[in-house]
């Protein structure tokens, strides 16, 4: 697919607030919403919104890859038909992201474990509701923590099948895609994992009713880098990592969060992705 004249012409740096976490914030621990539910509004004056530069991906010198930057675009033309129909998303498109996966990063195997369909309009409200669809993500976060990303593994496998597979590498990716495109407004912005100090993340208790999770919040600093695709197509998919076990150097956490673009048209129609959360379990 060709890209767009919106992907081809946009900015080299846009101006973006992003939602960050006031500075030295405490832990906090958040009740969540049943699965599919709103996302809860515990913890909103711990927010500060922070304009910062985020960058085009696309202009970029060289492009961000996963063990740098800890996100990475990728592109495959779905046999997916609509993105709204559960069970079609879990027979066709788990599989096609799980041979993606494997094909980008070597993993030896990859379980895709949840997905999540978001819309960003008002007009699709209605469709929110009757679905339980969720808006765009605006908070800045990263779905795992260096506790919680094994503790993930001990929730899905018993616990000897659990600690063999911890004793090898383990990562947890997300796959973000466009359900229709191209995406004008409310893009992903994505953090620099190199640019984000250690005392930039804090942890988050998420309490589910059956289980506690554990993400990252992200703090303000000026040294960090924000990055995005702008005007993604449905063919394209960013695939960034949420937790990665390996210490040797590698990014391991890729924070990100939506944003509106002030370069969008007002007329911009209602942006619709889909994001897959797996865990994949690799031998390099």
């Amino acid at each position: 697919m060709a890209r767009s004249t919106a992907a081809r012409t946009a900015p080299d740096t846009v101006e973006g607030s992003l939602r960050f976490l006031v500075p030295k914030a405490e832990a906090l621990s958040v009740a969540m919403p049943v699965e599919g539910g709103a996302t809860p509004k515990a913890g909103e004056d711990r927010n500060v919104d922070q304009l910062v530069p985020i960058h085009n991906a696309r202009a970029a010198a060289e492009a961000p890859a996963l063990d740098a930057e800890g996100f990475e675009l990728t592109r495959w033309d779905s046999a997916m038909g609509d993105f709204f129909d559960d069970e079609a998303v879990r027979s066709v498109y788990y599989p096609e992201v799980v041979a993606q996966l494997k094909a980008l990063t070597g993993a030896s195997e990859v379980l895709v474990f949840d997905h999540t369909v978001r819309v960003s309009s008002e007009m699709d409200r209605k469709l929110r509701i009757e679905r339980a669809l969720r808006e765009p993500a605006l908070v800045l976060h990263c779905d795992f923590t260096v506790k919680s990303g094994p503790q993930r593994v001990r929730d899905l496998f018993g616990p000897e099948e659990a600690e063999a597979r911890l004793a090898k590498r383990v990562a947890s990716f997300n796959v973000w895609r466009p359900i229709t495109g191209p995406v004008l407004n409310w893009p992903l912005a994505l953090g620099d994992a190199q640019s984000i100090a250690t005392d930039d993340m804090v942890p988050i208790e998420l309490v589910y009713g059956e289980r506690t999770g554990e993400i990252y919040r992200v703090t303000y600093d000026p040294a960090q880098r924000w990055l995005y695709y702008p005007a993604m197509e449905a063919d394209e998919a960013v695939v960034l990592k949420c937790y990665d076990s390996a210490t040797d150097g590698r990014a391991r956490f890729a924070p990100h969060a939506s944003f509106d673009d002030p370069t969008a048209p007002p007329d911009a129609p209602p942006r619709q992705s889909i994001e897959l959360r797996t865990l994949a379990f690799l031998d390099v």
